[in-house]
């Protein structure tokens, strides 16, 4: 193939945004920083949709769905809310065009909106103002509504997955009678995306908590998980946000609880991003193209045949249709390369390349033989099998591969989690041994912002069931009771 991508050692970055488009995941579109996600990249989604989605309805959630424009009023009812977002909102003035007298398609100056609407950035105004309307009595709580929806947020840099000026996602929000019901709803959430980043995409994550700096607009307290990247830097995978009443109390949204007392109810939402496509990729690809976890992938298994003359097909052809019978029993996901306008070498690159974790080759040597070649996508492992048993014996490898790509990434990521005790040593290991760095931290704003301009450096979170320690702050000296997790960062 001519599809080479440049050395991840050479150029990360690079060899990122080639991977992404050389394995038809996605390309860039003729609006600035949006792209087009491609039918193999969004058959990945719909993998991790389907999971995420299952997930969420064995936990009590349903899927709603609620508009795409916001009124500008919405977002002035919650003022750190506003601030969060303000700089990143589009903002629809108008509603018609016209042609002017040179036949050129222009804004009709007349057809301004009363009101303007903003592009959903996010949905909690919108989604309140709604609830207001749905929610009167304990009886109606809690109220658990996800929504899978498109999202708008105007950036400057953008990077195809990782950040765009519009993405994919999805966003729950839901109700609750009191505090206690809805931070356990939102350390339940964190622990479901945890679940499926580990047990999906074999991603290794930290739970933990976000230091005020850090947190999600308008909440009193954000959870997230974040992963390591194979050049050091971290990714936040996911968060879940406890936002007390403050939307409520915006919105005016109230219950009637069980002494028939008027309260505002307790809020939560949480969500995560087609940014699991970029964690994706970065976590596990290599110089070779992607390396995709078997669950997640759009073909778990392709099947090469080598021949020379059409009986060889057809001989090849009979035994491949009852192998695919098996494996979808099974519910695994085969195709069969039959091409003739390829030859063999090509297909094998090309598989490679989009991260088939199991390749079979069965040539006429192979039928005479009764064997097939099996290829490991994780390790690029060949093996000599049997045919017989040879879906058992797939079966059984594609969750060896899930399980390895899996311990492979935690692996890195414990080897670069690095205890630093001094600011200096703290700077010196950033640019020299990128990753997490645990490290000590006075628990002011102040500090925090202060590392973050001098090394661009950020506290990733402040991880969950933390030993207590008694040290002192690497920049101030203050003292401190527990480590936090810097990294710079996506």
């Amino acid at each position: 193939m001519s599809k080479s991508i440049i050395s991840k050692d050479e150029d990360y970055s690079q060899w990122f945004n080639e991977l992404v488009i050389k394995s038809d995941l996605a390309e860039h579109s003729a609006v600035r920083g949006c792209m087009v996600i491609k039918p193999y990249g969004y058959s990945i989604w719909e993998k991790m949709q389907a999971a995420l989605d299952q997930m969420f309805k064995d936990t009590g959630h349903s899927n709603a769905y609620f508009p795409l424009f916001i009124p500008k009023s919405f977002f002035s009812k919650e003022a750190s809310h506003v601030e969060g977002f303000a700089k990143e909102c589009a903002v629809v003035t108008h509603y018609r065009l016209k042609n002017d007298a040179d036949g050129n398609v222009v804004v009709d100056e007349d057809a301004k909106l009363e009101e303007e609407l903003i592009v959903r950035p996010t949905s909690e105004t919108i989604i309140w103002n709604t609830y207001r309307g749905w929610i009167q009595s304990y009886r109606d709580l809690p109220l658990l509504i996800n929504q899978w929806a498109n999202v708008v947020r105007w950036e400057m840099r953008t990077r195809l997955f990782l950040r765009t000026t519009e993405f994919l996602w999805q966003e729950g929000h839901t109700a609750h009678a009191t505090a206690e019901e809805a931070i356990a709803e939102t350390e339940q959430m964190l622990n479901v995306y945890a679940d499926f980043a580990e047990n999906w995409l074999a991603l290794p994550v930290i739970k933990g908590r976000k230091t005020a700096n850090e947190r999600f607009a308008g909440a009193l307290d954000t959870y997230c998980i974040e992963a390591l990247m194979q050049d050091g830097k971290a990714l936040q995978a996911g968060t879940s946000h406890f936002l007390g009443q403050n939307f409520a109390k915006a919105f005016d949204v109230k219950f009637s609880d069980r002494e028939n007392k008027l309260d505002y109810v307790w809020a939560t939402s949480w969500g995560v991003s087609t940014r699991l496509m970029g964690a994706l990729v970065m976590a596990h690809s290599d110089d070779a193209g992607l390396v995709l976890p078997p669950k997640l992938a759009p073909i778990q298994v392709v099947v090469v045949p080598i021949y020379k003359h059409q009986e060889e097909l057809e001989n090849i052809s009979a035994f491949v249709a009852e192998l695919t019978k098996n494996l979808r029993k099974r519910s695994i996901s085969i195709k069969f390369d039959n091409r003739d306008t390829q030859r063999p070498g090509f297909k094998f690159a090309e598989y490679e390349l989009k991260g088939v974790p199991l390749r079979v080759a069965i040539g006429s040597r192979d039928m005479n033989n009764g064997t097939v070649e099996l290829a490991r996508r994780d390790t690029k492992i060949k093996e000599t099998v049997p045919q017989e048993g040879l879906a058992d014996r797939i079966e059984t490898l594609l969750e060896e591969i899930q399980q390895n790509i899996y311990q492979k990434a935690l692996k890195f990521r414990d080897e670069n989690i690095t205890k630093v005790d001094t600011y200096e040593e703290f700077k010196r290991l950033l640019d020299e041994k990128p990753g997490f760095l645990s490290a000590h931290w006075d628990g002011t704003s102040e500090t925090e912002q202060r590392i973050k301009e001098e090394t661009k450096a950020t506290i990733r979170c402040i991880p969950l069931n933390n030993p207590q320690e008694d040290g002192a702050c690497i920049l101030s000296g203050k003292p401190s009771k527990e480590r936090v997790l810097f990294a710079r960062a996506y």
